[in-house]
């Protein structure tokens, strides 16, 4: 299983934002309702969404919590799932507002889709894929870690690093480019 440390990234991933969206709905529940078609809102109510996001949200923790301590062919596949739909809201997203839509990833309204959110969405899918077709179909977390050198210090340090630093380019940093598009600051070159 060559990209489990991308998967367990992912993984970890889906348990924070899960988490995150169980526990803070509002935000994401407006964001994912002005996604809704304007012909269906009368009948769909914010309320609604809100329920099916916390839902919805606590779905996706359990796939993350299942993929952690299972890596095996049928979590990594509800993993590559969750990814390809997330990647289909952030293409709404874009679609919809240009790179200062939120996507309401984390529980915030102030998370906008990105490029890179795309991009994040379709390597973690990929692999996940991978790591479905790679992965046994009794496998656990220790027995991948098991086969690591150092006793599986060194993948879990680096997958926790690579979940952080993917949280900080789909939060702070989409904060900052949306930031920059609504000031209209372009990239200057220093000369």
């Amino acid at each position: 299983m060559e990209l489990i440390g991308p998967y367990l990234a992912g993984s970890l991933l889906l348990v924070v934002a899960g988490m995150m969206k169980t526990f803070r709905p509002g935000d994401t529940a407006r964001a994912v309702y002005g996604m809704v078609p304007a012909r269906i809102r009368p009948h769909v109510g914010l309320r609604t969404v809100r329920g099916l996001l916390v839902a919805g949200a606590a779905v996706e923790t359990a796939i993350g919590v299942a993929a952690l301590v299972a890596p095996r062919p049928v979590t990594a596949w509800l993993v590559a799932a969750s990814y390809a739909a997330f990647g289909g809201v952030v293409v709404r997203a874009l679609a919809s507002g240009g790179a200062v839509a939120t996507c309401g990833c984390f529980g915030r309204p102030d998370t906008p889709a990105t490029v890179a959110h795309l991009v994040v969405n379709v390597a973690v899918g990929i692999a996940a894929v991978l790591v479905a077709l790679a992965a046994p179909s009794g496998g656990t977390l220790a027995q991948v870690i098991a086969h690591q050198p150092m006793h599986g210090v060194p993948l879990l340090a680096a997958s926790g690093l690579a979940c952080w630093l993917t949280f900080l380019v789909l939060g702070a940093l989409a904060r900052l480019q949306g930031a920059r598009t609504l000031l209209g600051v372009t990239h200057r070159r220093w000369d």
